[in-house]
């Protein structure tokens, strides 16, 4: 689907450079058909040696030559990138989007286009473990529907929502996601150490506890992949998990990472508000 095609990344950061070896590695589309545009000479000329790819230092002359165009430059950088490259895009071409707190509409009134696809991914796609969230506007095909979901695909798992709104929810839940994940470890690795293993020690507990309880999930039965019948199963009458589980539940963690969570939602969609009210100055 991709091999006769042509993409640009603007932006060359390490999200693209996550996305180019995930293309290439899954041999998706050949090295000579992908265009990364960007500023600084050092970072170009590192993509060129180790991916074989074409690189540029002027956006719009990456952009006029791809059938998708990827954004993937920083969120303060995103109007003077998109009014660099107004009139530059192909009519035909698609815009993928993965500038958080950039949406649909803004994309389009400054680019002068309108065939876009909104997407959210999160850290782990730089091991191709990622999950992404993603839309679309109304004039993007069913074809360049799945040319977006191949591209997805590359570097993780992805989910096609159709409501714009979930893409901020997305931001809350699976993009911030890593850093409850990694505050939760170093909490029970900080805690090891209080009760006397090495830091090495319980930072090895405590990432394969996680490995395994998520591997565990993965590979139970369907009927049996409930959450809450997982921590039931580890949980005996008057046991050690019964007992920390309540005060866990006394301190208040599940409201506080729900209502966290939440926070995080709210501050995406501010973000988003406040680059329509306060573009950056050119």
């Amino acid at each position: 689907m991709l091999k006769e095609l042509t993409i640009a990344f603007i932006g060359p950061g390490v999200m693209a450079e996550a996305m180019v070896s995930g293309l290439l590695k899954k041999d998706l589309i050949p090295a000579k058909n992908i265009l990364a545009s960007g500023p600084e000479l050092d970072r170009n000329e590192y993509l060129e040696d180790r991916y074989g790819i074409h690189t540029l230092s002027e956006n719009n002359q990456a952009a006029e030559k791809a059938d998708v165009v990827i954004l993937s430059v920083k969120p303060q950088r995103i109007v003077k990138v998109l009014e660099g490259m107004h009139g530059s895009i192909k009519k035909d071409a698609l815009v993928l989007s993965i500038v958080a707190g950039t949406s649909i509409g803004k994309i389009s009134r400054l680019l002068g286009h309108n065939i876009i696809v909104r997407a959210m991914p999160n850290t782990p796609a730089q091991i191709g473990e990622g999950i992404t969230v993603w839309t679309c506007s109304p004039s993007v095909s069913e074809n360049q529907q799945e040319i977006a979901r191949a591209i997805l695909n590359a570097f993780g798992a992805e989910i096609f929502e159709e409501e714009e709104d979930y893409l901020d929810k997305a931001t809350a839940l699976s993009g911030t996601g890593p850093a409850y994940v990694y505050l939760f470890m170093e909490a029970m690795v900080d805690a090891g150490v209080h009760m006397g293993f090495s830091r090495r020690t319980a930072e090895r507990l405590v990432i394969e506890t996680l490995r395994g309880s998520v591997d565990y999930y993965d590979n139970g039965a369907e009927d049996s992949r409930h959450l809450a019948r997982l921590r039931n199963q580890v949980t005996s009458p008057g046991g050690t998990s019964a007992e920390a589980l309540y005060y866990l539940e006394k301190a208040g963690f599940r409201t506080a990472l729900s209502r966290a969570i939440w926070a995080a939602y709210n501050r995406s969609k501010e973000l988003g508000q406040d680059a329509e009210t306060h573009p950056p100055e050119n």
